[in-house]
């Protein structure tokens, strides 16, 4: 039952119970209705008491009733709040632990609110790009003034309610019942009347044109290719310009406009995407999960040290292995630079400076690290080095302990080989800075145990890390296909472009850096190593050489103040380099290419759908368990335009069958080997289906 309704004497109670966070879907709001009307006509009843059961009063809306018949059959939430509202009985919110969206609609429909501290008060709508629908824009600023209220609906970002005393009517102390106090208050209301309603309240401001206009200008300078932040501000606006019934049906006008947008759908794929990656076939709530009390980390360079700082950053002990003193005091410094820094820059509490640094520990012993639960591999990306490193932890490690490896493209069940425990080896694939960027590619290995992969999974949830499962093949999901989208972006040097221009190109489209500027950052001779590798393995595996040559003359990135740019001393900036230009222009002469002009369309297409074209041969394979898996780690690791959604996700905006077609008319021009179209994708765009409906 969604709904449970009791009576505390003459207070009618009316409990959400719709876990996890008592979602207001069509079931819901049907029996709330029903037990608001209940409680009207029962004559013992003098009063109505809203909350909810568990941990929480109530998370909003059901997203997934967006765009479907059941947001629009009656009740709908804008029923349930005036149910409330125009009851002639009053009506008590009782809120503790969450209440957001379209539970704080409600409560603000409600006659009176009382609230546990440490309630989680927000209007989050802006961060699916939307904006509060059933009402928020217009009540939240009658109940806590415009300011506040203009601040939480187009930040999204939770309040405690200890902090929003114009918004409660009482704030229990901490320990109390919740439902006891609720009651008693509403006892105490006796026939008090007119009922209050936040509606009748007014939205003053003692001069809301400046504000509004000032808000406008500086809301419109942060939220980027996003409408809705704007848009909750011209709605927030109609509060005070508009009655309120008027404003109502603004506020609806916009919400509906904003729900067809691309940006917000591309939100909540997002949203959407995150959640189902955690579900994993054979994994559930019953598998078996090992201790993770203590972690180890192999190598102590920047990956490493990454990975060392996210275990401590979750209040896990971790100790670092390296291969000699010098080396190990080399990262321990740069952690505790890094943290030292952090405080400087007022980041990080400077007690936690050491706190943090107290737990990491380091070592050139691997029988220091014996008693780990975890180790993570995080040494130089060449085989035969991993797999000695894979042996001697074999030797060492526990029983029970799971044997992780960081690589980013190597064969993890050739590492388990080495071992004589394959089912304790997983791949997990951090993304530089380790203790900053989201993603955690988990690669699981065709012996790795069902509660190795189950365990890794929730110690991606401790590690504030989207965990994405991949299988096992050169590069996993997201380095696969990125190294299609790199060899585009060499090609398109050869035939008449700079780094600069491609780069443009990409980071105009949307994405945080283009692939130039990314080598840079993350070191153009890893890259250089991987196509080494590919050469013996795949010698008609066709690359642009200028990758090559740009290495070979020592260009490898910022580390070395040379890559694709040229860097100044203490400064990231990129700048174009004139000497990378001239060996561009020169090899493409050797080449025998005609240079041309190239613009951002066919650029971004290229890149694009190379990704799209690789996803679709990794969906149908297996080796990403759904089309928004590849998405996520797309948004997570690799700067892909959250607003567009992810790769997959974007061609299906776009249309499969006009994907289709550019990629036909690649493959028909120079490098067409390249533009072979997975046959998956051909399927698709022939059904009319899109990769997140198959």
């Amino acid at each position: 039952m969604s709904v449970e309704y009791a009576l505390h004497g003459a207070v009618a109670v009316i409990t959400f119970n719709n876990p996890p966070v008592n979602g207001l879907g069509l079931a819901t709001r049907s029996a709330a209705v029903d037990g608001i009307r209940r409680a009207q006509q029962d004559p013992q009843v003098k009063a109505i008491v809203l909350t909810g059961a568990g941990k929480v009063f109530s998370g909003g809306a059901d997203i997934r009733e967006f765009n479907s018949p059941k947001a629009l059959t009656e009740p709908t939430l804008h029923t349930l709040i005036r149910t409330a509202e125009e009851s002639v009985k009053p009506v008590v919110a009782a809120i503790h632990g969450v209440c957001m969206g379209g539970g704080l609609e409600l409560a603000l429909g409600c006659h009176y609110r009382v609230a546990l501290p440490g309630a989680q008060v927000a209007l989050p709508e802006v961060k699916l790009g939307l904006l509060p629908g059933a009402g928020g824009t217009q009540r939240l600023p009658r109940a806590l003034g415009l300011e506040p209220a203009l601040d939480m609906i187009v930040s999204g970002n939770p309040v405690l309610s200890e902090k929003l005393p114009a918004l409660f009517d009482e704030v229990f102390a901490a320990g109390t019942d919740l439902v006891a106090a609720a009651v008693a208050f509403a006892e105490s209301i006796g026939d008090a009347r007119p009922l209050p309603k936040v509606r009748d309240r007014q939205a003053g401001h003692a001069d809301a044109g400046a504000f509004l206009q000032a808000a406008r200008t500086q809301v419109a300078a942060a939220a980027g290719p996003f409408p809705a932040p704007l848009e909750c501000v011209e709605t927030v606006a109609a509060a005070v310009t508009m009655p309120f019934e008027q404003g109502l049906a603004f506020e609806r006008e916009r919400f509906m406009h904003l729900i067809r947008t691309p940006e917000s759908r591309a939100l909540r794929h997002a949203f959407f995407a995150e959640r189902e990656a955690a579900k994993v076939p054979g994994i559930s709530a019953d598998t078996p999960r090992r201790p993770v009390e203590r972690a180890a980390v192999v190598g102590a360079g920047t990956m490493g040290g990454g990975i060392a700082m996210a275990f401590a950053k979750a209040g896990i002990p971790v100790t670092l292995v390296e291969s000699s003193t010098e080396a190990l005091d080399k990262g321990m410094t740069a952690i505790r630079a890094h943290y030292e820094g952090a405080a400087a820059k007022g980041k990080l509490a400077p007690a936690l400076v050491a706190q943090r640094m107290a737990l990491v520990a380091g070592t050139v012993n691997f029988a220091d690290i014996a008693a780990a639960d975890i180790v993570v591999e995080a040494v130089f990306e060449d085989m035969d080095v991993k797999e000695a490193v894979f042996r001697q932890l074999d030797d060492v490690m526990k029983p029970g302990a799971i044997l992780a490896t960081n690589t980013s493209t190597l064969d993890v069940d050739r590492l388990a080989a080495a071992t004589g425990r394959p089912q304790d080896v997983i791949g997990t694939h951090f993304f530089s800075p380790a203790h900053v960027m989201k993603l955690l590619e988990i690669v699981r290995g065709h012996a790795t145990g069902s509660d190795v992969l189950a365990t890794v999974l929730a110690l991606a949830k401790r590690l504030k890390k989207t965990g994405v499962v991949s299988g096992v093949c050169d590069g996993f999901i997201g380095n696969r296909m990125i190294e299609q989208y790199v060899r585009q972006a060499g090609f398109l040097l050869d035939e008449g472009c700079t780094p600069a221009q491609v780069d443009g190109a990409l980071e105009r489209f949307g994405f945080a850096m283009g692939p130039f500027r990314m080598s840079d950052l993350a070191g153009n001779d890893i890259g250089w190593a991987i196509r080494k590798r590919r050469a013996a393995e795949r010698p008609d595996f066709a690359y642009s050489k200028t990758a090559d040559l740009l290495c070979e003359i020592g260009r490898f990135g910022q580390k070395s103040g040379a890559g694709w740019y040229d860097y100044r001393p203490g400064d990231r900036t990129p700048q174009p380099s004139a000497e990378v230009e001239e060996l561009i222009t020169t090899h493409s002469r050797e080449l025998g290419i005609e240079r041309r002009q190239i613009g951002d369309a066919e650029i971004v297409e290229r890149l694009v759908y190379a990704l799209v074209n690789e996803g679709a041969r990794i969906l149908e394979e297996g080796i990403a368990l759904r089309a928004s898996d590849i998405d996520m780690v797309y948004l997570t690791g690799y700067g892909f335009p959250l607003f567009r959604g992810g790769p997959m996700f974007h061609a299906d905006t776009v249309g499969l069958p006009a994907v289709l077609a550019a990629i036909e008319r690649f493959a028909a021009g120079r490098h067409g080997d390249a533009w072979q179209p997975a046959p998956l994708l051909a399927r698709l765009a022939a059904e009319g289906k899109g990769f997140n409906q198959r």
